[in-house]
């Protein structure tokens, strides 16, 4: 588990992504397993990285998730470019406040605080008598994105700003309660400080151009969520272990070490599989690879919830949702085009819910046109 979680990280939003990914790389491999690693043994971690979203990776490669993204010099940090609606409001900098954050959030190592929200609050409570005197009451305004009822200015600021945290080894997502994250310091949580390491971006970039290679550096750039500028630059440093390949008529790179393994691959263990919609494996950012067809593409990624990904030697053939119903969870798959026997998928779906601790009450194949 620790090395397929370390293989680029797993994706752990919505809530419970990781697991179904998990759970199609390790069939056998129930919930109480993966939660035990996770939140008893802490082999794994899970805090914001890569995109700035929530992610799942071995503890033991915190640097190669965490501080390998930190940008240098005038590289913007990932996720934050929407903070500036909130510096402008408030008339102060970035740095002034990820400086003041800084200062408070080691308070983290002796206590937890339960929900995002609270997080926010509380960290913005805590900065605020060291905030200029005239900048306090703007602080306490209401949030201008969204929710001003629950969500102060400085509620929103800390929001963006717990990314940068996160990067620094200074929070992490610890248990849950309930149906709430419970967040704490790393060294807290882990027992020990985070130690940064100055091979980590060669490691990260080892690590995406053996999942996604061939690639290009705007590939990177996508997937990591991060400027051209900071993708080029940490490119460079594997720059002569890569080699040139054509795709689609382009130029992409790959591992040199990885071409043998490309062009000579292994045979398939599984051929069928429903993806979960936020499966490393659909994190391609030459989604063409996946799928050609371009009106397909928008069916798999939406901009709101992806749907799931029935996969099929290799290939994309159709999409899949679940609804969980009183009596259990309902699956509904589209398909386009080939299809495998009906009973096989069904079996897929079957195992599925028992993984999620429920059964499946109702299933369903629809064929589009074309499908064959």
């Amino acid at each position: 588990m620790e090395k397929l979680t370390g293989a680029c990280g797993m994706q752990n939003t919505p809530p419970g992504a990781w697991e179904t990914a998990l759970f199609n790389r390790i069939p056998d491999c129930s919930l109480t397993e993966m939660e035990y690693l996770l939140y008893k043994e802490k082999t794994l971690l899970q805090t914001w990285s890569l995109r700035g979203i929530p992610v799942v990776f071995p503890a033991l490669e915190s640097d190669v998730f965490l501080s390998a993204l930190i940008p240098q010099e005038d590289e913007p940090w990932i996720y934050t470019a929407g903070i500036t609606l909130a510096l402008d409001f408030l008339q102060m900098g970035f740095h002034e406040l990820f400086e003041i954050l800084q200062q408070v959030i080691p308070q983290l190592d002796h206590c937890t605080v339960i929900s995002k929200t609270s997080l926010d609050q509380n960290l913005a409570e805590w900065m605020l008598p060291l905030l200029p005197e005239k900048k306090r009451a703007l602080w306490t305004q209401p949030s201008m994105y969204g929710s001003p009822d629950k969500q102060t200015v400085g509620g929103a600021v800390v929001s963006f700003l717990l990314r940068p945290c996160a990067l620094k080894g200074l929070i992490v997502f610890g248990g849950r309660q309930g149906t709430s994250p419970v967040f704490t310091s790393y060294k807290n949580w882990t027992g020990y400080s985070f130690t940064p390491n100055k091979d980590a971006c060669k490691k990260l970039m080892r690590k995406y151009l053996h999942c996604y290679g061939p690639a290009t550096p705007n590939h990177f750039a996508a997937w990591l969520g991060c400027s051209g500028k900071q993708a080029r630059r940490m490119w460079k440093t594997v720059s002569e272990e890569t080699e040139p390949v054509m795709v689609f008529g382009k130029k992409s790179y790959i591992l040199t070490s990885d071409k043998e393994r490309l062009l000579s691959p292994d045979s398939l263990q599984r051929e069928l599989l429903l993806l979960g919609g936020h499966d490393p494996f659909l994190d391609q950012r030459d989604r063409a690879v996946l799928q050609p067809d371009k009106t397909l593409q928008k069916q798999i990624w939406t901009f709101v919830s992806n749907p799931g990904a029935v996969l099929y030697r290799g290939e994309i053939i159709g999409i899949w949702t679940g609804k969980k119903k009183n009596k259990g969870m309902e699956i509904k798959i589209t398909l386009w085009n080939t299809l495998p026997e009906k009973q096989k998928l069904q079996n897929l779906a079957e195992e599925y819910t028992v993984f999620r601790n429920t059964n499946l009450s109702g299933f369903d194949i629809i064929l589009t046109p074309g499908s064959m």
